[in-house]
């Protein structure tokens, strides 16, 4: 068994430091490691991520990030993830990592991934440059979570999870404005996932969207963005057998 606890969409700033810091001091007591769904600073500054890093850093358990778009905004995106990996996090993009922890080997697949929309619905890569950029990105994200996925395949993982920002389904973005969510995911990420048959997949972003959702394939989706969860984390039970309770 495995407790993963993990939120998204913290949006901290220099104004609200320690905010989270008292409800993490004990997640030993509730969880084995802490995932990190992007949108940890409000605008991408370095500055922001220092409070990001004092509030995550030296917990009693690992913890494993993506970035958000907020953390891009100030084009600092290299320095934040830099940051963030000296206070001792894991920040992925594209790449993946195990941690051994006492009921199993965890695998985590991470990307921040992009928008572009779900099945019928959905941005196609044709027409003007501007647009096949913009699919072309998420195309490009689903095929570097494809390789991390592929690359823990070596690794053998009791249970793989996947992390992203934006979202694999449109289950859980139901409460959004339908007509912003080609902006909030893309189904282009979610055919990695449902290829590996994970335990899990999580993701931020959608502020006003739901927590559980499920893959076409049947892998558990959750939206773990703070203003979903309310909490400062949710913890999710995993099995080695990849059941989700």
């Amino acid at each position: 068994m495995i407790r993963v606890a993990a939120v998204g969409d913290v949006h901290l700033g220099e104004d609200n430091r320690g905010l989270l810091r008292p409800a993490l001091d004990n997640i030993a007591e509730h969880a084995d490691v802490l995932l990190l769904a992007g949108d940890l600073t409000r605008h991408g500054s370095v500055d922001e991520a220092r409070v990001v890093a004092d509030e995550f850093a030296g917990l009693a358990v690992p913890v494993i990030a993506v970035l958000g778009n907020h953390d891009y905004h100030s084009d600092e995106a290299e320095a934040v993830s830099g940051l963030l990996e000296e206070s001792g996090m894991t920040v992925l993009e594209g790449s993946a990592t195990t941690v051994d922890l006492e009921g199993g080997k965890l695998g985590v697949a991470g990307v921040k991934g992009f928008g572009g929309g779900f099945a019928g619905k959905c941005a196609s890569r044709f027409g003007e440059r501007e647009m096949k950029d913009f699919v072309e990105h998420t195309m490009a994200a689903a095929k570097r979570l494809r390789a991390a996925l592929e690359g823990l395949e070596h690794e053998q993982p009791d249970v793989t999870v996947a992390l992203t920002h934006y979202s694999p389904i449109p289950g859980t973005l139901h409460g959004e404005p339908p007509e912003i969510h080609p902006f909030l995911g893309s189904y282009l990420l979610c055919e990695p996932i449902d290829d590996a048959q994970l335990a899990l997949a999580v993701h931020g972003h959608a502020h006003y969207g739901s927590e559980q959702g499920v893959s076409p394939g049947g892998v558990p989706v959750r939206n773990v963005a703070q203003p979903v969860i309310r909490a400062a984390y949710a913890t999710y039970v995993l099995e080695p057998a990849k059941v989700l309770t």
